[in-house]
């Protein structure tokens, strides 16, 4: 029992656990869209497309988390605005966004006169360097998330998956496009901000993965991604600790893991 309680005598390791925690279900309600809808590159390329409003932020002096969530916007308004104006697939769209962001960010940095340990650690991102306040926003932005998509839920379905009769009963379809893709842009960056970007991406779309083989609704795949999540978060961060590797590393290695298993017994069926 003491392998258990032991590591919860220091507070940065329980804040490090419920940060996980938060993440995993704030990860599970955008994540099990993203999967459903092909968007598995988009977790990824959002948490370099924000970078130039991080890097704008730190040379203005200003939040590096406003910066991060304008560019987010920004970002996927610009995805939208040219799937849809192009005719390219979804997938073009957010390659040649992140490209064109990532390729301006490290046009701003290269005028940086230093690069702080601000700026390294929101993108790095640290698990155990989480602040109660860090804790805060978390729940915060997990609450707007939940509460937006349970709201739209049958909409945002109908234009994801028919957006014919969508438009036919007069669905904002371009509107709901846009607010999924602003959704997950503030996922990204929040949970960049607090994991890392490694474990960011796999919390969205490694756990909602091994969950879509699972379930057979959406609302079951949710819940078993934020269950999948929370256990592959709490095993790795507890193996972390003893064997003293990588926090984030470590919880991606797990949910992995967790994944292949989840295929196995899909192939059992």
């Amino acid at each position: 029992m003491h392998l258990l309680t032991d590591p919860l005598q220091f507070d940065f390791f329980t804040r490090a656990l419920l940060a996980v925690v938060l993440v995993s279900v704030l990860c599970a309600l955008v994540g099990a869209w993203v999967v459903l809808r092909g968007l598995s590159y988009i977790g990824d390329a959002m948490s370099h497309a924000v970078f130039p409003g991080i890097v704008g932020a730190f040379l203005m002096k200003g939040n590096l988390l406003v910066g991060a969530l304008i560019a987010a916007v920004l970002t996927a308004l610009g995805i939208g605005a040219i799937g849809r104006r192009s005719g390219l697939k979804q997938d073009s769209a957010i390659g040649i966004v992140f490209v064109g962001m990532f390729a301006l960010g490290i046009v701003m940095l290269s005028r940086a006169p230093t690069f702080t340990t601000d700026l390294s650690n929101f993108l790095i991102g640290n698990p155990l360097g989480v602040t109660p306040a860090d804790l805060w926003g978390a729940l915060a932005v997990t609450v707007v998330v939940g509460g937006i998509l349970t709201a739209v839920q049958k909409e945002l379905l109908l234009a994801s998956f028919d957006p014919t009769e969508a438009r036919a009963v007069g669905l904002p379809v371009r509107r709901l496009e846009s607010l999924l893709l602003i959704l997950i842009g503030l996922v990204v960056v929040l949970t960049v901000q607090l994991v890392g970007t490694t474990l960011s991406v796999s919390l969205l779309i490694t756990s909602s993965a091994a969950a879509r083989l699972l379930a057979r609704s959406l609302r079951k795949m949710m819940l078993l991604a934020a269950a999948l999540g929370t256990v592959g978060g709490v095993t790795g961060l507890y193996l972390s600790y003893y064997q003293d590797t990588a926090p984030g590393a470590t919880i991606v290695l797990v949910n992995t893991a967790i994944f292949l298993a989840a295929l196995a017994l899909r192939r059992r069926e």
